[in-house]
């Protein structure tokens, strides 16, 4: 005989991926999973980054319920709806409205006198996003990405609004690869970018047009100055 119940619960599940929780987040950069995003910053960011299919599937397999189905099918409307709007409201005052003041700035100097004011993404939130969501790159500005280790990190430019240069740098802050015009991705699944066969620490994404331009070339060292 069918339990009821467990068809129940499969049923609900299948419609709840807004409300659990996962253990831990793979960064789009390396593809290990990090730890310390708040749980319901991951709820929306796992949608965003997968799409909806594939955060299922995610889901499925990586993630636990954070909430006891119970028989009052209301009661479970009322939680579903406050969680999605908790998870809104927080990613919203962490991510999306966070003062520009309280951001890290590397000054990223070039071996032509060139220098970059670059924005450290250096938590789970900036290392997913990156310049998503953004209109434009200002003038003489850029994003470091900091990877945790040094390896055949990815970046990508999932929901970015504009095409970038990425320039790929080891642990000795040596150019070790280029690639120019990247086009933004507003696709659900987009290409990720590496530094492959070489290993790096670090990536740093520019206007499109700044490594011609500036005549970047692999094997040049940069220097980093931390902004006080």
């Amino acid at each position: 005989m069918v339990d009821k119940f467990a068809m129940s619960r499969h049923s609900a599940c299948r419609n709840m991926r807004v409300i659990l929780v996962p253990r831990s987040f793979p960064s789009q950069q390396n593809g290990t999973c990090t730890e310390g995003l708040a749980a319901l910053h991951l709820l929306w960011a796992v949608s965003w980054a997968f799409g909806p299919s594939e955060s299922l599937h995610y889901g499925e397999r990586n993630i636990v319920m954070a909430t006891t189905l119970t028989s009052d099918r209301e009661t479970k409307k009322k939680r579903i709806i406050t969680l999605v709007l908790m998870a809104i409201f927080l990613m919203s005052a962490s991510y999306f409205l966070i003062d520009q003041k309280d951001e890290t700035i590397i000054v990223v100097s070039f071996p032509n006198g060139r220098a970059l004011e670059a924005e450290v993404a250096d938590t789970p939130e900036k290392l997913l996003f990156g310049l998503a969501f953004r209109e434009m790159l200002p003038a003489n500005s850029a994003m470091i990405y900091i990877f945790e280790a040094t390896g055949h990190n990815h970046i990508w430019t999932k929901g970015y609004q504009f095409p970038v240069d990425m320039i790929w740098v080891d642990e000795s802050h040596h150019i070790v690869g280029l690639k120019e015009q990247v086009p933004p991705c507003r696709e659900d699944v987009c290409p990720q970018y590496s530094s492959a066969p070489d290993a790096v620490r670090y990536a740093i994404q520019t206007e499109a047009g700044f490594i011609k331009r500036e005549g970047i070339e692999v094997g040049q060292e940069l220097k980093y100055t931390l902004r006080m």
